[in-house]
């Protein structure tokens, strides 16, 4: 092997696991906040509206600093986008537990400051700045192991967070939080975006205006996106709503936090066969049916009776299908536009996922404080399911004209 192409892996493999390690601590901080809804009630007098708005707003800021940080990371490097935004995430978590932490202040810590930080560091911009190290033969591949190992700290943060509510506190639990995320600060200085020479593609001297207006001008694209709105709404309703749900259902808080768990544990083998997959066999399909079994997931949870198993089937099969939509939605855009403005345009994507977000945290917690149930919200959640099955199908997964004529 020669010493360019040595040094042109090597930083891949580097890039690859630091970017793990971002999303893992990043994701898995993001994935509790659920189950602090009733210490911010009992001791902040937070209602579950307020609560579910800051996700909303936290999940829509996230979405509109994404492309922001995509910018960045695509012109200055991942590492410099990535830091940055860790150090709104970790202001964030430093603020809500020390406070003043009530009102507009809960709202500008969880919401804002937190949601900031999220641009930056949970899934897009780490997993662009892996994209543009693999070639399409692998990349997906490479993407999938990164969403499975956030993966990961979705299945560990849960069942840390329940114990230390317990007996920690939950000021106490958010200041952990705040020590584990500056170690994500650190580890971030490592996702290096590849210089010029290690680039896997030939340099073109296209705009970001240029690639955006491209973007918008092809459908699949638009498709994808209006796609990618349902995954938000869908990840956000279960991961902030279901803690509440099962406890108003009758069963007990642990409960709540195993299904958390079993997201973050399957969810890494449905993110490592779809990325798999994904190099295999239509990545539209894949989503299709990605979306619309999410669908039939969620039916069994509501409508059959309330028990600690079908709940953990729940968790276990609504885990598998939680972030196994990314790859492939991530791969579909750098396949049909390359991959120097990938964390753009992958931005752009998951500003709608955010978007949808928004609305499955706030139209949750809105629908049970007015009618007193989470039902409406699951019949949404429902016919979403449906859309986004129809809607991937005539997407066309093939590359710009600008590049087929390369």
């Amino acid at each position: 092997m020669s010493s360019e192409k040595f040094i042109k892996n090597n930083t891949a493999l580097v890039t690859l696991i630091a970017a793990c390690g971002v999303v893992l601590i990043s994701l898995g901080v993001r994935q509790t906040f659920g189950l602090f809804f009733m210490d911010f009630k009992n001791s902040l007098n937070i209602s579950i509206t307020q609560s579910g708005l800051a996700i909303g707003l936290q999940m829509l800021v996230w979405g509109l600093t994404g492309p922001i940080f995509g910018m960045i990371a695509d012109k200055y490097g991942g590492h410099k986008a990535i830091s940055l935004a860790f150090v709104f995430y970790i202001l964030g978590i430093y603020l809500l537990y020390s406070g003043p932490n009530t009102g507009l202040f809960f709202q500008m810590d969880l919401g804002i400051l937190v949601g900031i930080g999220l641009g930056g560091t949970a899934i897009s911009i780490p997993m662009a700045v892996v994209g543009k190290h693999f070639p399409l033969s692998n990349r997906t591949i490479a993407m999938g192991i990164v969403t499975a190992v956030g993966s990961f700290g979705y299945f560990i943060s849960p069942l840390y967070t329940s114990y230390s509510l317990i007996n920690n506190g939950w000021a106490n639990t958010l200041f952990v939080f705040s020590i584990i995320l500056v170690v994500g600060f650190v580890i971030s200085f490592f996702v290096r975006s590849p210089s010029l020479t290690q680039s896997i593609e030939k340099p073109n001297d296209q705009s970001s205006l240029n690639a955006l207006t491209e973007a918008f001008k092809t459908k699949s694209y638009l498709l994808l996106t209006a796609g990618f709105f349902v995954c938000g709404f869908h990840i956000t309703l279960v991961g902030t709503h279901v803690p509440t749900y099962v406890v108003d259902r009758g069963l007990e808080g642990w409960t709540a936090a195993t299904i958390l768990s079993l997201i973050g544990l399957f969810n890494i083998f449905g993110s490592l066969l779809s990325g798999y997959l994904s190099t295999k066999m239509s990545k539209k399909i894949i989503l299709s049916a990605i979306y619309l079994l999410r669908g039939v997931s969620i039916c069994f949870f509501i409508f059959l009776p309330p028990s600690n198993i079908s709940a953990f089937i729940f968790g276990a099969s609504f885990g598998f299908l939680w972030l196994s939509t990314v790859p492939a939605t991530s791969g579909i855009v750098a396949h049909m536009f390359g991959t120097k403005y990938l964390g753009l345009l992958y931005g752009i994507v998951f500003l709608s996922h955010q978007i949808g977000s928004f609305f499955g945290a706030y139209l949750g917690g809105l629908f049970h404080d007015l009618y007193g149930s989470y039902d409406y919200a699951w019949y949404l959640a429902i016919a979403l399911s449906i859309f986004a099955g129809i809607i991937h199908l005539p997407i066309k997964e093939k590359p710009v004209f600008r590049l087929q004529t390369e």
